[in-house]
């Protein structure tokens, strides 16, 4: 089974927003000086800070927050990340943050990420990070629970942990 294709540069000049784009979730930010390093390039750690806004914001459109479940006592703290950089992004560029949710199990869920620069589509950076949802008094494992399974959006889960 191939990916679906994520979606195609947004010709819309504002800087930030997010939009639905079938399975993935598209955020606009634009690069601050604080993103940068001395080089004037996005600091290389700086795209798993993207990696959570994407993830975040992917939620949110789905009906779901994070703070939800802290009050139900869940976490989902990332197990595992993969990032490849393809080409830097540097100041005032407005990026394309797209996330999806990539594989669903009882315990564990994985989003993957694409960001893009949008004036001209160039791919800056994949990835993906894991998570593993628990009890956050114990910090066991827990099963996600049906409304978290709801709004991941009812994408079809992958048989794993």
């Amino acid at each position: 089974m191939t990916a679906p294709e994520p979606p195609a540069p947004h010709d819309d000049p504002a800087p930030h927003g997010t939009r639905a784009d079938g399975p993935w979730v598209v955020h606009r930010h634009r690069v601050i000086y604080g993103d940068t390093d001395a080089m004037g390039i996005v600091y290389y750690g700086n795209y798993l800070r993207f990696f959570e806004v994407g993830r975040a914001e992917l939620v949110r459109a789905r009906g779901g927050t994070y703070r939800g479940m802290e009050e139900d006592g869940l976490g989902l703290p990332v197990t595992e990340v993969g990032c490849r950089y393809h080409h830097p992004a540097r100041y005032d560029d407005v990026l394309e943050i797209a996330t999806r949710v990539d594989e669903v199990g009882r315990v564990v869920l994985r989003f993957e990420y694409r960001i893009t620069r949008a004036r001209d589509g160039a791919l800056l950076t994949t990835g993906f990070t894991r998570h593993a949802c628990v009890e956050l008094a114990t910090g066991k494992v827990a099963r996600l629970p049906d409304p978290v399974r709801a709004w991941l959006g009812g994408h079809p889960a992958r048989e794993g942990p």
